[in-house]
C-alpha cells in the first residue's frame, strides 16, 4: 500500500490527472514513429533489399525523395552549436523545474517532448548518415539500387528503435523509480 501511495502522490497533479494530457501524449508517441524524415514508409518498403540488377523505379523514388528532403536537415556549425545551446537549456530547464523543484506542468512536458527531441536527434544523425549515401550515388560511385538499399535499411532501423526506445526507457524509468523507492525505505 504505501509503494501505490507513493507512485500515486508522483503522479498526483493537475497535468496527469486530465484526459487531454493521456490523449495527447498517446498521439504523440505513435506520431512520432510514423514517418523518417519526411518520407513516407510504403516508399521505403517498396524499395528492394536486393541491389543487383537494373535500377528500379522504386529505388528512384526513394533517392528523389532524399535530394528533396535532405536539405531541409542540413546545419551550418554555427546554426548547429546555436540550436544546440538552446536545445540544452531550454530541455535542463525543463528536467529541473520538473523533478528538482517539483513542477507538474514542467515534468508533463518533459514527458511529452521526449519523443519528439529524440526524433529530432536521430533525424539529424540519419540525415548525416543518408547525405554521405546520397552524395556516393549522385557522383556514380555506387548505383542507385545499392544506395536505396542502403538508405532503406538505415531508415527502416531508424524507425525501429524510434518505435520501441520511448516505451523502453519510459519502462526504464519506472523500474528505478521502483528501485529508489524500496532503497530509500519509502515504499514500507
Amino acid at each position: 500500500m504505501g509503494l501505490l501511495k507513493d507512485i500515486l502522490s508522483i503522479l498526483d497533479s493537475r497535468s496527469f490527472a486530465t484526459i487531454w494530457f493521456w490523449v495527447m501524449l498517446a498521439t504523440v508517441w505513435t506520431m512520432v514513429g510514423r514517418n523518417v524524415l519526411g518520407v513516407p514508409p510504403d516508399v521505403i518498403r517498396r524499395v528492394p533489399r536486393d541491389p543487383q540488377g537494373p535500377d528500379t523505379p522504386e529505388a528512384l523514388v526513394l533517392l528523389d525523395w532524399l535530394s528533396l528532403v535532405l536539405p531541409r536537415w542540413r546545419l551550418d556549425p554555427r546554426e548547429g552549436v546555436w540550436l544546440l545551446g538552446l536545445f540544452a537549456f531550454v530541455c535542463s530547464t525543463l528536467i529541473l523545474l520538473g523533478f528538482a523543484y517539483g513542477l507538474e506542468m514542467a515534468q508533463a512536458l518533459v514527458i511529452l517532448l521526449f519523443p519528439v527531441v529524440l526524433k529530432m536527434l536521430g533525424g539529424l544523425w540519419l540525415a548525416s548518415r543518408l547525405q554521405v549515401i546520397l552524395a556516393a550515388a549522385q557522383a556514380h560511385r555506387i548505383t542507385p539500387n545499392e544506395a536505396a538499399a542502403a538508405a532503406a535499411r538505415l531508415m527502416a532501423r531508424y524507425r525501429t528503435v524510434l518505435t520501441h526506445l520511448p516505451p523502453l526507457l519510459l519502462l526504464t524509468g519506472f523500474m528505478l523509480l521502483l528501485l529508489w523507492l524500496s532503497l530509500s525505505g519509502r515504499w514500507l
